[in-house]
């Protein structure tokens, strides 16, 4: 099948960055939020930003949730990121207003599903998160945040309070032009389960974990 070609003999140039699509109202257990639809046309991944209330534009909380199947959807506790999620939906309402931008083809810190999975079992053999993806010939953090500026920056957002642990979303968000007023800590408390996992993203990735140092009795 042949391409179409313009009126001038060029091929026609290929859409970049992220497309606002569809606005749909979304009742949830936490308030009834603003699902925005989005396309990523650099990556083909479809993403969505939860509004809830007027954000305005400077200073919005918000919070960039990476995808996590393992965690959000099934409850996993060898993670914290499902706690995350609910917090920060719980946090915007309370709040009056914010913005939760989720963010697909974020498994696994990047590597997808089936990446993180295999690091999981790798993990269970007694490798840390950072050593288990290594082994595996996989990044340590594979994620862009690009798209998520762009998705703020479409909604009109200039500046936010970040709800992170994670410095490396706050330096990703300036180098793409939004502000970061604030980083709002989203300490979960750790179990028995993730409390390994926890400790490597402070001591290995820079998370700002603190609280950490109250459980040392959690091996």
């Amino acid at each position: 099948m042949t391409e179409k070609i313009g009126v001038l003999g060029r091929k026609p140039q290929r859409r970049t960055g992220v497309e606002r699509v569809v606005n749909a109202p979304l009742p949830t257990a936490y308030g009834k939020f603003q699902a925005i639809g989005y396309l990523d046309h650099d990556r083909g991944e479809e993403q969505v930003a939860l509004v809830y209330g007027d954000p305005g534009t400077d200073g919005v909380l918000t919070r960039l949730h990476s995808e996590c199947l393992t965690g959000d959807a099934f409850g996993s506790r060898h993670c914290e990121c499902g706690d995350q999620l609910a917090s920060a939906l719980r946090a915007v309402v309370a709040e009056g207003a914010g913005v939760v931008v989720y963010l697909r083809g974020h498994e696994g810190r990047g590597i997808g599903l089936l990446g993180k999975l295999r690091a999981m079992a790798l993990q269970a053999e007694g490798l840390d998160t950072v050593e288990a993806n290594l082994a595996l010939g996989l990044p340590v953090d594979a994620r862009d945040y690009g798209v998520a500026a762009g998705i703020l920056q479409d909604l009109g957002v200039r500046s936010v309070r970040l709800m992170s642990n994670n410095p490396r979303k706050r330096e990703a968000l300036l180098r793409h032009g939004v502000q970061v007023a604030e980083q709002v800590p989203l300490l979960i408390p750790p179990c028995e389960n993730n409390i390994t996992y926890l400790r490597t993203k402070r001591e290995r990735l820079d998370h700002h974990l603190p609280h950490l140092d109250a459980v040392a009795h959690l091996s």
